[in-house]
């Protein structure tokens, strides 16, 4: 049975589109509809993959200086540049469109637009816990926390099903990043991580070894780091590196980057660099921690300060034996000490690679599919409009 969906994702850090693209691929090849609604630097990524792609309107708008997290400039910044006019636009859009269900990977405007009009929505979530941004800031910082975490609540109540994009535990990466009550926990259901391409799809890179693949790259605020790990590379010319600047910061604004340097703006197959590389210094969002340990690649996290999803992640990968939490204040030595480490442990090494068999075996794209044609078939779908409510 054919079945229409719309794809509908949070456009801050490239995660959220990955796993976009990894489900309407899937559900694509089963024969069915899949229309994404993205912006900005996401909706051109998959306009590259060749999909059809609806404007949305950006939800959130995320800033920092130095290796720091922003949380009150974030806020500024996201209403100076609301759009008042893209809730009506996306109502109109599902008016228009007979969807069967609605999938929103961390996009909340989508969930309660898809409510108003009565079509399943079914939610990818990989941090539910935003009050911890909040605390410690002030009096009407933890006012609009509180009401944050109240607006979370009555969205998990209102949607179909919870999807965590994570291992089951007690492997999930993001469980400290989760909080969900009591009659909700009924609705979750742990996927596995949702990739775009898994390891054994994946081609191999030609790369020097030992290699560490950087992604830190992105925002401007994490310049810094990358400057860091240009000087650590020059302290040891038999470990090599590639570095990946991102939308936002340009290969060109590096100095001096030495031999065993590759530095690039964009890789367009990163997959193959997973599959190759011996390390990936990263700043442990969600999105790219999942890809890397999906394919038993240890991680070296660098956090954004104040960012708590990621310190979480950061701080859970170091736990568990999965690689390195690290500091933006880390010396050059103290990092190419880290990384010597990393290389030499069987430890970590084998916790990463039953990560990837692990995820070899769930299958999250897979999994997320089969539930949509399990719980829509069930109703007699597509096309009715109507879901009985859990």
């Amino acid at each position: 049975m054919q079945m229409r969906f719309l794809i509908l994702m949070c456009g801050e850090g490239l995660g959220h589109t990955g796993r976009c693209i990894a489900i309407g691929k899937e559900l694509l090849a089963a024969g069915h509809k899949a229309d994404f609604g993205a912006y900005g630097y996401s909706k051109e990524l998959i306009e590259k993959e060749g999909y059809n792609v609806h404007k949305i309107p950006q939800e959130l708008r995320l800033v920092g200086n130095s290796g720091t997290f922003d949380l009150k400039g974030s806020i500024k910044s996201t209403l100076w540049a609301m759009d008042i006019t893209g809730g009506y636009n996306l109502l109109n859009l599902l008016t228009n469109s007979r969807y069967d269900a609605v999938i929103s990977d961390g996009y909340y405007l989508g969930v309660l637009a898809a409510h108003i009009k009565n079509i399943p929505v079914y939610i990818i979530v990989n941090q539910s816990n935003m009050i911890e941004f909040f605390k410690e800031k002030g009096i009407f910082m933890s006012l609009l926390g509180w009401a944050t975490k109240m607006f979370y609540g009555k969205v998990y109540d209102i949607v179909h099903t919870i999807i965590v994009p994570d291992f089951p535990l007690p492997y999930t990466i993001c469980r400290n990043n989760l909080s969900f009550s009591d009659k909700v926990q009924h609705k979750i259901n742990y996927s596995g991580p949702i990739i775009r391409k898994g390891s054994k799809k994946a081609t191999s890179k030609e790369l020097m070894h030992p290699h560490v693949l950087c992604t830190i790259g992105g925002f401007g605020y994490r310049f810094p780091i990358l400057q860091k790990v240009i000087s650590t590379a020059k302290l040891d010319k038999d470990i090599h590196y590639t570095i990946v600047t991102g939308p936002n910061i340009r290969p060109e604004q590096l100095d001096e980057i030495p031999g065993n340097v590759e530095v690039q703006d964009f890789i367009s197959d990163p997959f193959s660099y997973y599959k190759s590389t011996d390390i990936v210094i990263s700043a442990c969002g969600h999105g790219t921690t999942m890809e890397t340990l999906s394919y038993g690649v240890p991680i070296m996290a660098f956090p954004d300060r104040g960012q708590k999803e990621q310190e979480n992640n950061a701080q859970l990968i170091d736990e568990m034996g999965y690689g390195k939490k690290m500091d933006y204040e880390i010396s050059s030595d103290s990092l190419l000490i880290s990384i010597r480490e990393v290389l030499e442990s069987s430890e970590i090494k084998e916790n990463a690679k039953m990560l990837k068999k692990l995820a070899s075996e769930m299958e999250g794209a897979i999994f997320m599919r089969k539930l949509l044609e399990e719980d829509l078939g069930a109703y007699g779908l597509p096309n009715n409009g109507e879901m009985p409510t859990n």
